[in-house]
């Protein structure tokens, strides 16, 4: 067999699948890269993600090239993410508008710039308290007697927790309210500030209220739970664990819940109330806030989203948010647009 012949054969045929395996690789390297999505990072209220997986979807049909990362945290944690823990994220978006100037027109260190400059509204809702069919006096709680039942010894009630949920704070100011409206004053001690220890310190002047809560918030026993975040509660109330919490409505209507509807002086859902709103003061007394004397007054509720200064992809996010701010109104837990 004469191999001189073929040797140079051979070594062309194999110089010649070394070169298509080569472009084959590069190709398919070019492909995968074509095809690699831009992620746009979002860091938005726990009662956000479930109408944002909705308009996440929507978006990303729009947006082929890009992909939404939703992370759900109570409003000041999700703020916190990236003023304290210096997370990467585009979009901040949260259920209490006025936190975002509070919160993060702040220089950033070693920077000229702010966290945020600009807060967007995008959304408002109310409180609603949510119960379930096997809720303690769940045949006979009404828009009448919601406030008796909740003061019975053996009815448990859920809040977020006030120092990282906006819903956590508007709890605590509903109960306040309802003092007031109801000419009562032992609404809020029984159903909450009694249940810890020590119990939370109550200032009364007239119908103006303020809670300061300790550093740290220990129950004192089985009538109230506390989460880091209201959409926590939802489970719990669904397995009993709790038998009545303060929601909002959307949230409830997301989650399909029965809940009963509050009068508007007290349900923080009215902007014509505002000026009443103000009278339920709630005072963070906790150490990492120390340096910007973290008091929430009572407002009307209202989401809103920014963009951080130091954001990877200013004009994605812009898009997000724009998408945000359009016809919603069927998105199942979306808040009412403005």
């Amino acid at each position: 067999m004469d191999l001189t012949y073929r040797t140079p054969q051979i070594k062309f045929i194999l110089y010649f699948l070394f070169i298509l395996f080569c472009t084959m690789i590069f190709t398919s390297g070019c492909s995968e890269r074509n095809d690699e999505k831009i992620p746009i990072r979002i860091v938005a209220a726990g009662s956000l993600l479930l109408p944002f997986e909705e308009i996440e979807e929507r978006f990303e049909d729009k947006n082929r090239d890009l992909d939404l990362l939703v992370e759900g945290h109570g409003s000041i944690q999700a703020i916190r993410q990236v003023t304290d823990l210096n997370r990467p994220f585009d979009v901040v978006a949260v259920a209490d508008e006025s936190l975002i100037p509070l919160l993060m027109y702040k220089p950033i260190p070693d920077s000229s710039n702010n966290w945020s400059e600009i807060a967007i509204p995008f959304g408002k809702t109310e409180m609603v308290l949510v119960f379930t069919n096997q809720s303690k006096y769940a045949n006979e709680i009404s828009s009448d007697n919601w406030f008796e039942i909740l003061t019975k010894p053996d009815v448990r009630f859920g809040a977020a927790n006030p120092v990282l949920d906006a819903a956590g704070y508007r709890s605590i100011m509903v109960l306040a309210l309802a003092d007031n409206y109801y000419g009562r004053n032992d609404i809020l001690d029984k159903v909450f500030s009694s249940q810890f220890s020590p119990s939370l310190t109550v200032h009364k002047d007239g119908n103006n209220t303020r809670i300061i809560l300790p550093d740290v918030m220990k129950t004192s026993g089985q009538k109230v739970s506390i989460r880091d975040g209201s959409i926590f509660l939802l489970s719990l109330l669904k397995t009993g664990g709790i038998d009545y919490a303060f929601e909002y409505k959307c949230v409830a209507e997301g989650a399909h819940l029965p809940y009963i509807s509050l009068p508007d002086e007290i349900n923080l859902g009215n902007a014509g109330y505002g000026d009443y709103y103000r009278n339920a003061i709630v005072d963070l007394n906790f150490k990492r806030f120390s340096s910007i004397n973290l008091s929430r007054v009572g407002l009307p509720i209202v989401y809103a989203a920014t963009i951080p200064s130091n954001a990877a992809h200013p004009d994605e996010a812009t898009a997000f948010i724009k998408e945000l701010t359009g016809d919603n109104k069927k998105v199942l837990g979306m808040p009412e647009p403005l």
